[in-house]
C-alpha cells in the first residue's frame, strides 16, 4: 500500500479537524503519498459530522463524491455520522470501511485489511465500555500558523437536544503530561498558537485521579518557553471558576478571546434544553469575564428553532444576544436528532419560523461583530500572520488574540510570526491596519 495517494475531507468541528491532521500525519508515516480531496486518489477518508441533519447530508455527499471522484477507490468513512448510523454508511455505493469515533489508530490496518475483502467492513465500536483517552501516535499535520491539540474526548451533560455524547461516548481526558510533550513539540516544529480543543473543555481533569483540572493544565502550559499563545476553543458557562479566570487574566500568553456557548437567552427553553443555568446567570458570567479580562473577544454559539421556542422566547435571545456585545454568533437552527429527548418534544418549529429567526440573528451577528472591530480602532494589536490575503494583492492576514482578523501590507517571510498592526479601519468584520 505504501506510496498510494490518500485524500482526507473533514467536516464539523475544530475536534473533527484536529483528528483528520492526525489522521493524514499517521498515513504520512506509513508511507502513503497525500492529495487533495479533488484530486484522484487510491483511498479517500471521510471523517464525519452528525450534529445536525446539514451534517449528516453533508456527510453523504462527500462520500458519494469520492466514490464519483475514483469509483476503484477504497472509501474509508469515519467520525461522529459513522458511529451513529453505520448501517445508512455502509449502504452508500462505493463504501468499503466503516470506523466510527474510536479504534482510529488502526485505521491504515483496517484500510489494508478492507482492501484485500469483497465486502464492506463495519469496525464501529461500542462506545459504552470506554474509559480511556485513545491516542493517536503522531504529529497532526496543520496549517503553519496556529496547532489544534485535543485534551478530552465525550461528554457527560447530555443536553436534550444533543447527539454528540451518543456519537462521542463519555468524558475521557487526556493525561497532563502527554498534553505537556506534544505542546513542547509543537512549539519546537515552530508553532507560535495552540488551540485546545475537546467535546467538553471545562471538564478536563475530571475522570482523572488526584487533583486535575483545566486550570491546573493551563498554570503549566503557560510555563512552556517559546509558547506564544494558547487559545480555548469552546468553554461551557458552568465550567469557568473564578481560578479559571484569574489564570487566563494573569498571563499574556492566553489569548483574550472565549467562546461560551448561550444557545438560548430565554430561561424556559433553557430548562427544557438540559442546560443548568438562567439567563440572568449568563449575563452576570460574562460580566465577571469582562471585567478581569480588558478587551475579551466573546463568542458563542446560539440555536433557533428549539421545540416550544416562541416569538416571546426568541425575543428574550435577540435582547440578551445584542445587550451583551458578541464579538461573534455561531447561529444554527435545531436539527431533531434521532434518539435524543428533544426529538420527540411537542411544539417542533416550522422550517420557515427557523429560517427566518436565523437570518434575523445572522444580521445581528454581522452588526455586533463590526461593532466589536470598531471599538478596536486606534490600538495596537498583536497579529499572527496567517497567509496572503487573497482579495488585494499585497496584504496578508491573520488574527489578534481576542479573534479578530486584521489585514495589512506585509511579505512571506512575515507567515507564522507576530506583528505589531494599527487598527485604522473596518472592513466588514475586519479590521484593515498597517505594521508598526
Amino acid at each position: 500500500m505504501k506510496g498510494k495517494r490518500v485524500a482526507i475531507s473533514t467536516l464539523g468541528c475544530k475536534v473533527n479537524q484536529y483528528e483528520s491532521a492526525v489522521l493524514a500525519g499517521i498515513f504520512r508515516d506509513r508511507g502513503y503519498h497525500l492529495v487533495e480531496f479533488e484530486e484522484e486518489a487510491d483511498i479517500y477518508i471521510i471523517n464525519t459530522c452528525t450534529v445536525t441533519h446539514q451534517g449528516d447530508r453533508k456527510s453523504r455527499q462527500l462520500i458519494r463524491r469520492a466514490a464519483r471522484t475514483n469509483p476503484g477507490a477504497l472509501i474509508a468513512v469515519t467520525g461522529c455520522y459513522a458511529q451513529v448510523s453505520p448501517e445508512k454508511v455502509l449502504a452508500i455505493p462505493g463504501v468499503d470501511l466503516v470506523v466510527g469515533t474510536k479504534d482510529r489508530t488502526k485505521l491504515v490496518e483496517l484500510v489494508e485489511t478492507a482492501e484485500k475483502g469483497l465486502m464492506p467492513v463495519n469496525a464501529v465500536s461500542n462506545l459504552a465500555d470506554d474509559c480511556e483517552f485513545e491516542e493517536m501516535p503522531a504529529l497532526p499535520l496543520q496549517e503553519r500558523t496556529r496547532a489544534f491539540l485535543k485534551i478530552q474526548d465525550g461528554c457527560n451533560n447530555y443536553c436534550t437536544y444533543c447527539i454528540v455524547p451518543y456519537a462521542r461516548g463519555g468524558l475521557r481526558s487526556r493525561r497532563p503530561e502527554k498534553i505537556l510533550e506534544i505542546a513542547s513539540a509543537l512549539v519546537a516544529a515552530g508553532y507560535k498558537e495552540i488551540v485546545l480543543t475537546g467535546i467538553h473543555t471545562g471538564s478536563y481533569g475530571q475522570d482523572l485521579p488526584g487533583d486535575v483540572t483545566l486550570a491546573g493544565l493551563l498554570n503549566k502550559l503557560a510555563g512552556i518557553q517559546g509558547l506564544s499563545r494558547v487559545r480555548l476553543s469552546s468553554i461551557e458557562p458552568n465550567d469557568i471558576t473564578l481560578e479559571l479566570v484569574e489564570i487566563l487574566a494573569g498571563s499574556p500568553v492566553f489569548c483574550r478571546h472565549l467562546h461560551v456557548p448561550l444557545q438560548s437567552g430565554d430561561d424556559l427553553v433553557l430548562q427544557k434544553m438540559g442546560r443548568r443555568y438562567t439567563a440572568w446567570e449568563y449575563t452576570r458570567l460574562v460580566g465577571v469575564l469582562r471585567e478581569n479580562i480588558p478587551g475579551l473577544g466573546l463568542t458563542t454559539d446560539v440555536m433557533v428553532g428549539f421545540p416550544g421556542e416562541t416569538d416571546e422566547c426568541f425575543d428574550n435571545t435577540y435582547r440578551l444576544l445584542k445587550k451583551t456585545s458578541f464579538s461573534r454568533l455561531h447561529v444554527f437552527k435545531y436539527s431533531p436528532r434521532p434518539g435524543t429527548p428533544a426529538a420527540g418534544f411537542t411544539g417542533q418549529v416550522e422550517p420557515a419560523v427557523k429560517e427566518a429567526r436565523s437570518r434575523k440573528l445572522i444580521e445581528l451577528g454581522g452588526t455586533l461583530a463590526a461593532g466589536f472591530a470598531a471599538s478596536l480602532l486606534g490600538q495596537v494589536l498583536e497579529v499572527l500572520v496567517e497567509r496572503q490575503y487573497q482579495e488585494e494583492t499585497g496584504l496578508y492576514e491573520g488574527l489578534t488574540d481576542n479573534y479578530v482578523r486584521m489585514i495589512f501590507s506585509g511579505c512571506e517571510q512575515l507567515i507564522g510570526s507576530i506583528v505589531k498592526v494599527m487598527a485604522e479601519e473596518v472592513r466588514g468584520t475586519a479590521i484593515k491596519g498597517r505594521i508598526v
